[in-house]
């Protein structure tokens, strides 16, 4: 069967319940079969995949693809997926699925998030792409996909807090996730938001290229605004005030801001995830980087021209959640959505052979 077969079961489309050798126990029931895993995270501006195997409670990443295609590209202004934008988002697709057959990927999840749900054309898009590649995509909701960020980030959680603020600037949404932290147990997400703002929306309605006085703070503005109603209901600032609270940020901007805040002479996920940035430097890398031109953003190590137009309105979003909550500082976090739903594909074999060892021992 090809990647993306839509017959339960079948790992392209992460519907159905797999059966015991895809759940990676044997037919004997001794043993797990080692899977191959991948998971595809396809955006408003990135299409994103892993595969990985599983290693302990982990994986270990044994291939990823990583492409800015702009799906959501005009979407804010006509409603719908243009014709350029599908046709990009096909051939990164097409690349994916390449990867995913050379593999020999076992057990996949490909998820679509605020492009495709707000899209009138998303469900002919979603026929094309699976026609073409043969990737299903499954387009999550936003509770869904605040969940999977949070599961994919969580080992970057510090326990020795009570809470966490987590969030996700993406391209055509942002996420926040208030998150209980308790010893021993998983993160559990106590309310969250997803306000209908991300980088390509914010760009398309202020402008990317070129910058005027004033359109930066006004970015802000319009975002703090949008922050306001969901602080005022939660009342979340005095409890951070209080202290034991980790504020930990997912996305490009906040990669590219740690980036450039560490001078890397080229970008190093090994040197970005996990890192702390102090939000007075937080401040001061994006002011620099809105005070820049177009073609100075573009020329910068840890931008390029594909993120140039977009990381000052990333910026904007960031500060804005910097001052309505300053905890102080963040953590970065490069890893997210896919590495979420690798996790729950892992987890859900790993129930599965729970359920199917004792009867396989009795026979």
């Amino acid at each position: 069967m090809e990647i993306g077969d839509p017959r339960p079961g079948h790992p392209g489309n992460g519907k159905g319940a797999p059966d015991r050798e895809r759940a990676g126990v044997r037919s004997s029931g001794l043993a797990p079969v080692r899977e191959v895993y991948a998971a595809v995270d396809l955006g408003t501006n990135n299409c994103r995949l892993l595969v990985a195997r599983q290693n302990g409670d982990g994986f270990r990443v044994i291939d990823a693809f990583s492409r800015i295609v702009r799906l959501g590209e005009g979407l804010s202004q006509s409603g719908r997926l243009s014709e350029p934008a599908m046709a990009r988002t096909v051939d990164a697709l097409k690349v994916c699925a390449g990867k995913m057959r050379r593999r020999g990927v076992t057990r996949a999840r490909c998820v679509a998030t605020e492009a495709c749900r707000k899209a009138e054309n998303c469900a002919d898009f979603i026929a094309m792409a699976e026609d073409r590649t043969g990737i299903a995509l499954d387009i999550i909701s936003s509770a869904e996909e605040a969940r999977l960020a949070v599961a994919g980030c969580a080992s970057l959680l510090d326990y020795d807090n009570r809470h966490a603020l987590v969030f996700d600037i993406g391209g055509g949404s942002t996420e926040l996730m208030w998150v209980g932290l308790e010893p021993g147990r998983p993160p559990r997400i106590g309310t969250w938001i997803s306000l209908g703002v991300g980088v390509v929306t914010l760009a398309e309605r202020w402008g990317g290229v070129e910058i005027g006085d004033g359109v930066y703070e006004a970015m802000i503005g319009e975002v703090a605004s949008l922050l306001a109603p969901f602080e005022a209901e939660h009342r979340l600032a005095p409890i951070m005030a209080a202290g034991g609270v980790q504020m930990l940020g997912t996305s490009g901007t906040v990669t590219t801001v740690a980036g450039v805040h560490l001078d890397l002479p080229r970008y190093d996920r090994n040197r970005v995830d996990g890192a702390w940035i102090d939000f007075d430097d937080v401040s001061e890398v994006s002011r620099r980087l809105a005070a820049m031109d177009y073609h100075e953003r573009a020329a910068h190590p840890c931008i390029g021209r594909d993120r140039a137009d977009l990381v000052v309105a990333g910026c904007a979003i960031l500060e804005a959640i910097s001052r309505t909550w300053p905890v102080g500082r963040l953590r970065v976090a490069d890893r997210g959505v896919r590495e979420g739903v690798l996790l729950g594909l892992m987890q859900e074999d790993r129930d599965s052979a729970i359920r199917v060892l004792p009867a396989a021992a009795a026979d």
